[in-house]
C-alpha cells in the first residue's frame, strides 16, 4: 500500500469506530424529545467532563491554535486565558439553571429565558441569533475536517470529499442517537485528541530543536515580535492591547452562552456535576499547551505552509513520522472537529424546533423529533456549502461567533438574579446589543481603540436593558420568585428557600 492510503485506513477505521459508539449509545437514552435533546438528564460526571471539554476545543484549537501561535505568536495565549475565566462562573450559575429546567421541564436556553419573560418574539429572536452564530461555527470544524485529511492524502481526497464523509457520518449519529451520541462520542474523541495533542506537542519541539528550551530561545532571537505579547494581527502588524484584552473578554463572557453548552447543564445527573466539571474543566485547558507548542514549532521551519491553519498536517508530513502516525495524527483532529460539530448540529435544530417553532405550533413528540432530524440535516449542509467558500482564518470564524453569543449573557443573568428585569427590557437590549455587534463587524474599520464587537454591543446591550426594564412595570412576585429564588446556599451548596 501507498503511504497516502494507509494514512486513509486508520482515518477509515477512526471514523467506523466513532460511528458505532455513536450508534451504540442511543440505546440508553428514551425516545421522548427529552431523551433526545437532554439525554433524560442522566449525563455522570465522566461524560459532562468529556462533553463540555470536547466542545470547546475544537479544530479551532488543534488547528487554528497551532496556525495563530506559528503566524501569530502570542496573540494565541488568548485562547488559554479566556477558558478558565469563562467557566468559572458556571460553578454557580449552572446549577441555578439545571433546577429551574428540572422544575419546569426546560431543555433549552431559550426556554428558561421566555420563561421568565413571556413572548414568542424573545423565542424566536433567540433561537435566530443561535443559527446566526452557529453555522460559521459549523463552518470551522467542517473545514477542520476537510483541510487535515486532504493535507494527510496529498489531496487524493480532496477537502470537499473530506469534510463531507467526516460530518456525513456525524450527521447519521446524531439523527439516531441525539445528545446521547454527543456525549459518548465526545468522550472517546476527548480521549483521543488529548494523547495526540501531546504525543505531537512533545515530539515535533524535540525533533526540530531538541528540546522545549532550545527552540524557544532560537525563536527570541530570529522572531522575537512572535513572543511579545500580545503578539500579531492577520497583516503581521502588533496587536493592539485593547483589541486583545476584549477578543479575552468577549471569549469568556460567551464561553457558557453557547446553547449548546448551556444545554448541557440541563443534561446533568446532579448538581454536583456540574460543580466538579467546572472545578475540573482547567486540566481540559493543559491540551492547549502542546497545541501551540506545535505552532511555535513551525515558526523557523524552513518550508512554508499554502495556509497558516495548515502548519500542523504541514510538519507532521515533513518530518518523516510512520504513516500510522501519520493516521494517527488525523484521527486526533478529526476527534477535536467532530466533538464540537456534533454537539452544533444537535444543538442547532433543538434550538429551532423548541424555540424557533413549537411556540406557534402544537407538534407532537414524535413530529418534533422528526423535524430536528430534518433540520440536522439542513443545517449541516448549509454549514457544508460556507465551509467549500470559506476564506477566513478558523480561529476568526469563532472570534466572530463570540460576537453575537456574548449577547445571550445579560438576559441569562437578569432572569435569574434581577428581579426588577421586564421582557420588555430584555428584548430591547438584546436587540440593541445584536444590532450593535453585527453592525462593528461589518464595517470592523470603525471600532473604537480596536475594541472587539461583541464588547461593544455589551456597552449598548445592558444600559438598554436597564434602562426599559426600569421604565416598564414589574413583574409579578410570585412568577419571578421560581427563577430568582431557586438559588444555593454559597456555604451549603443547597438550594436556599426563601419566604
Amino acid at each position: 500500500m501507498e503511504r497516502w492510503q494507509v494514512i486513509l485506513a486508520v482515518i477509515v477505521v477512526y471514523l467506523a469506530v466513532t460511528l458505532g459508539i455513536g450508534l451504540a449509545a442511543g440505546r440508553r437514552s428514551s425516545k421522548s424529545v427529552a431523551g433526545f435533546v437532554a439525554g433524560d438528564r442522566e449525563f455522570g460526571l465522566l461524560v459532562m467532563y468529556f462533553v463540555t471539554g470536547a466542545s470547546v476545543f475544537s479544530a479551532f484549537a488543534f488547528l487554528g491554535g497551532p496556525g495563530w501561535a506559528y503566524s501569530r505568536g502570542a496573540a494565541a495565549f488568548y485562547i488559554l486565558s479566556y477558558g478558565v475565566l469563562g467557566m468559572a462562573p458556571w460553578y454557580w450559575i449552572g446549577p441555578r439553571v439545571a433546577r429551574v429546567g428540572r422544575r419546569m421541564g426546560y431543555v433549552t436556553q431559550a426556554q428558561l429565558l421566555v420563561g421568565r419573560f413571556p413572548s414568542r418574539f424573545l423565542s424566536v429572536l433567540v433561537a435566530t441569533l443561535t443559527v446566526v452564530a452557529f453555522v460559521p461555527y459549523i463552518t470551522l470544524q467542517m473545514s477542520g475536517a476537510g483541510i487535515v485529511i486532504e493535507a494527510v492524502t496529498d489531496g487524493h481526497v480532496s477537502f470537499a470529499v473530506g469534510a463531507g464523509v467526516a460530518y456525513g457520518i456525524v450527521i447519521i449519529y446524531v439523527l439516531s442517537s441525539g445528545v446521547v451520541a454527543v456525549g459518548w462520542t465526545n468522550t472517546f474523541q476527548g480521549i483521543f485528541m488529548l494523547a495526540v495533542a501531546w504525543a505531537l506537542g512533545i515530539y515535533l519541539p524535540y525533533r526540530l530543536y531538541g528540546g522545549i528550551g532550545p527552540m524557544f530561545e532560537q525563536i527570541a532571537a530570529a522572531r522575537p515580535e512572535l513572543l511579545t505579547p500580545p503578539g500579531l494581527t492577520k497583516s503581521g502588524d502588533p496587536w493592539t492591547w485593547g483589541g486583545y484584552s476584549t477578543a479575552i473578554l468577549v471569549s469568556a463572557i460567551g464561553l457558557q452562552m453557547w446553547p449548546h453548552l448551556f444545554m448541557k447543564a440541563f443534561t446533568a445527573r446532579s448538581d454536583d456535576i456540574i460543580r466538579r466539571t467546572v472545578i475540573l474543566f482547567p486540566t481540559f485547558q493543559l491540551f492547549l499547551i502542546p497545541v501551540f507548542l506545535i505552532g511555535f514549532a513551525g515558526v523557523l521551519f524552513p518550508e512554508t505552509p499554502p495556509d497558516p491553519d495548515f502548519i500542523l498536517p504541514f510538519l507532521v508530513l515533513r518530518t518523516g513520522l510512520p504513516a500510522l502516525v501519520v493516521g494517527l495524527f488525523c484521527a486526533g483532529a478529526l476527534s477535536a472537529s467532530m466533538s464540537t460539530g456534533d454537539a452544533l448540529l444537535h444543538g442547532a435544530a433543538s434550538v429551532v424546533v423548541e424555540d424557533g417553532v413549537r411556540p406557534f405550533m402544537d407538534l407532537s413528540d414524535k413530529q418534533r423529533r422528526t423535524m430536528m432530524r430534518v433540520l440536522i440535516v439542513v443545517v449541516g449542509l448549509v454549514a457544508y456549502w460556507q465551509a467549500l467558500d470559506a476564506e477566513s482564518s478558523l480561529v476568526q470564524l469563532l472570534l466572530g461567533s463570540y460576537g453575537i453569543i456574548c449577547q445571550l449573557a445579560p438576559p441569562v443573568l437578569a432572569a435569574l438574579y434581577w428581579r426588577r428585569a421586564t421582557t420588555a427590557g430584555v428584548v430591547a437590549g438584546l436587540l440593541a446589543g445584536a444590532g450593535t455587534a453585527v453592525f462593528f463587524f461589518l464595517s470592523g474599520e470603525l471600532r473604537p481603540l480596536d475594541l472587539h464587537e461583541g464588547i461593544l454591543g455589551l456597552m449598548v446591550h445592558i444600559p438598554v436593558l436597564i434602562g426599559v426594564s426600569l421604565a416598564t412595570p414589574a413583574q409579578d412576585a410570585e412568577h419571578v420568585a421560581h427563577f430568582v429564588e431557586s438559588g444555593t446556599d454559597p456555604l451549603t451548596g443547597r438550594e436556599a428557600h426563601h419566604a
